[in-house]
C-alpha cells in the first residue's frame, strides 16, 4: 500500500495525545479526540485514509466500534460508498452475527447486522488503531461470513511493536501513522 508522507503525518501526530494507564494500568491509550475536534486534522486524516482506495470500487466501508465508524463513515462519503457499523454487543437493533476476539488486555466481542453486507460486495475495513489485530481480524471474519469481499483494511494509527498486521496479512493494509516503539 501507499506510504504516507512524513510531512503530512507530523501535524496529525501532534494532535494525538497519550493517556497513561487507560483503560487499564500499563496501557498507554492513544487519544484521538484532539484530532477529531481539529477541522484541518480531521480532514487530512480522512483524506489520507481514503487515498489508497479511490480506485478500488468500494461498495461499503465497515467501521469498527467506536472510533472506526467515525472515520469509516467519512471515508465512505469520500468513496461514494455505503457505511456499516460493527458494534459491541447489544448496540444493533436487528438480527446480528457476532465474533469474539482478544484484546491486548482481555477478550471482547463484536456484532454486525446480518443484512449489512451483500454477497460479493467490495468492503473496505476501517478502524482508528491497529494494535494486536484481534478486533480487525474479527471484523473481517464477520464481513466475509456475510459474503463480502475485503478490498483492504485501513487504520489511522498502527502500534507496529504489537505486530497486529500479522493477523491481517492476507489483506492489503494501509496505515497513516506508524508507531515503532512503545
Amino acid at each position: 500500500m501507499m506510504e504516507t508522507s512524513p510531512t503530512l503525518v507530523e501535524p496529525l501526530v501532534a494532535l494525538i495525545r497519550d493517556v497513561k494507564d487507560f483503560p487499564h494500568k500499563g496501557i498507554v491509550f492513544k487519544d484521538i479526540t484532539p484530532l477529531l475536534r481539529d477541522p484541518a486534522g480531521l480532514s487530512m486524516a480522512v483524506e489520507l485514509l481514503t487515498q489508497p482506495f479511490r480506485d478500488k470500487k468500494v461498495d461499503v466501508v465497515a467501521g469498527a466500534e467506536s472510533r472506526g465508524f467515525i472515520f469509516g463513515t467519512a471515508v465512505a462519503r469520500n468513496l461514494s460508498a455505503g457505511s456499516v457499523p460493527i458494534r459491541k454487543p447489544g448496540k444493533l437493533p436487528a438480527e446480528v452475527h457476532s465474533a469474539k476476539y482478544e484484546l491486548e488486555y482481555g477478550v471482547d466481542s463484536i456484532e454486525i447486522h446480518a443484512d449489512a453486507v451483500d454477497t460479493g460486495q467490495r468492503v473496505l475495513m476501517v478502524d482508528d488503531l491497529l494494535a494486536t489485530g484481534g478486533t480487525m481480524a474479527a471484523c473481517c471474519e464477520l464481513v466475509e461470513g456475510l459474503g463480502g469481499t475485503i478490498v483492504g483494511v485501513a487504520f489511522l494509527l498502527e502500534l507496529a511493536f504489537l505486530n497486529g498486521r500479522d493477523k491481517l496479512a492476507k489483506y492489503p493494509l494501509h496505515t497513516v501513522i506508524r508507531v515503532e516503539e512503545p
